[in-house]
């Protein structure tokens, strides 16, 4: 079944194209572009008063999407934000320490490892990192959190680089509490890629994802999900966190109860409009994660049986496996690896680079004609 039809417009746009990044910047659907509309339509006709439909209707249905989507027991748990960058920098500020002692993995995504790296430097952090190119990385890292030694445990649920997945939240979730250790998972390659469950983990852990990938609502629609209790007071605050609170007098610094404590300031709301028209065209379409899913397994297995028979052969496949949960891309280690990505970039393959891996992901708008499109160009690599 061919879902290309939802894309109608990315895909014309550029129609030689063969986008196979789409875990990397996904193409937007047709239903985005409504959503896109809708938001210059609403600052149209309601100027000055857009913010009360935004914060009224837009913001707290896509909380209820996000919520249903990660089985979160209240949306309010649901904050968002044009980054996750600035997500982090937040949760940071909250923890109220001189040298906060943070645990990591050395796999973690740009915005983390940068900052990361800058608090390092300043003295704004003592981090410690578990090598993920182990086999034995999760124990590892288990057995480190288990230490006592940190206030703020990070980890991506799908490792960015290698698509390897991180099966222990629930022992993470069990050693976090709101005086420390705090746990924060990178959800960003799970988040409607795999089915998340967070029901049970959701009053123990942060999880940050956004729309920028399998969401299919393109940038500005980063979330966070605060677990009550932890962090009411963060340093780094906007005035949105206190949208309730506007008459406070000057000198006082209120938050809101719930996750908004975790807001910024004025931001660009197109994103969300986005976000909750992706959404109802995957309701209207019947399409959950596991359906989505269902089209993009069987393309990806296609895909790795035949790289044998290409110029990407002597590559190592990072994250081998045809069970769920797993990455919707493959993750191939070569020294050839930018190379590769340069000569399918001249024959019009749009392929993603970190490093020495390249990545090829896949969405529903592929099918298997565009798998024996890709391996007939790669054969000649």
């Amino acid at each position: 079944m061919s879902f290309k039809h939802l894309f109608a417009r990315s895909l014309a746009a550029a129609p030689h194209r063969l986008h196979m990044a789409a875990h990397s910047h996904h193409l937007w659907p047709d239903a985005s572009f409504d959503g896109q509309q809708e938001a210059w339509s609403d600052a149209a006709r309601l100027a000055d008063h857009k913010w009360d439909r935004i914060m009224g209707e837009v913001w707290p249905e896509a909380q209820r999407h996000i919520a249903a989507e990660l089985n979160l027991p209240s949306p309010d748990s649901i904050v968002f934000a044009p980054n996750t960058h600035e997500l982090i920098v937040r949760i940071l500020s909250a923890i109220g320490k001189p040298k906060a002692r943070v645990l990591a993995s050395d796999g973690e995504f740009h915005s983390f490892r940068r900052q990361s790296a800058r608090w390092t430097e300043s003295g704004a952090i003592d981090l410690e990192t578990i090598a993920t190119d182990v086999p034995a990385f999760a124990d590892a890292f288990i057995e480190r959190a288990r230490s006592g030694d940190h206030d703020l445990i990070f980890v991506s649920h799908v490792m960015f680089g290698s698509g390897r997945i991180f099966r222990r939240l629930e022992d993470l979730a069990a050693l976090a509490h709101p005086d420390g250790p705090w746990v924060v998972v990178d959800g960003y390659h799970a988040f409607m890629a795999i089915d998340v469950d967070l029901g049970q983990l959701a009053n123990h852990i942060f999880y940050l994802a956004g729309g920028y990938k399998y969401a299919m609502a393109g940038e500005g629609v980063c979330f966070l999900h605060a677990p009550p209790g932890y962090g009411e007071r963060p340093e780094n605050t906007g005035w949105f966190a206190a949208f309730d609170d506007l008459a406070l007098k000057p000198g006082q610094v209120g938050y809101a109860k719930d996750a908004r404590r975790y807001a910024g300031a004025t931001f660009d709301p197109s994103g969300l409009y986005r976000f909750n028209a992706v959404q109802a065209m995957l309701k209207r379409e019947g399409l959950s994660t596991s359906k989505v899913n269902a089209h993009v397994d069987p393309l990806l297995n296609s895909l790795a049986a035949e790289l044998d028979e290409t110029g990407l052969g002597s590559a190592r496949l990072l994250n081998a496996g045809i069970l769920q949960p797993r990455a919707r891309f493959l993750a191939l280690e070569s020294p050839r690896a930018s190379a590769w990505q340069a000569a399918l970039a001249s024959a019009e393959v749009i392929t993603d680079l970190r490093g020495d891996v390249l990545r090829i992901g896949l969405g529903l708008y592929h099918d298997e004609d565009d798998i024996d499109r890709f391996c007939e160009i790669a054969t000649r690599l």
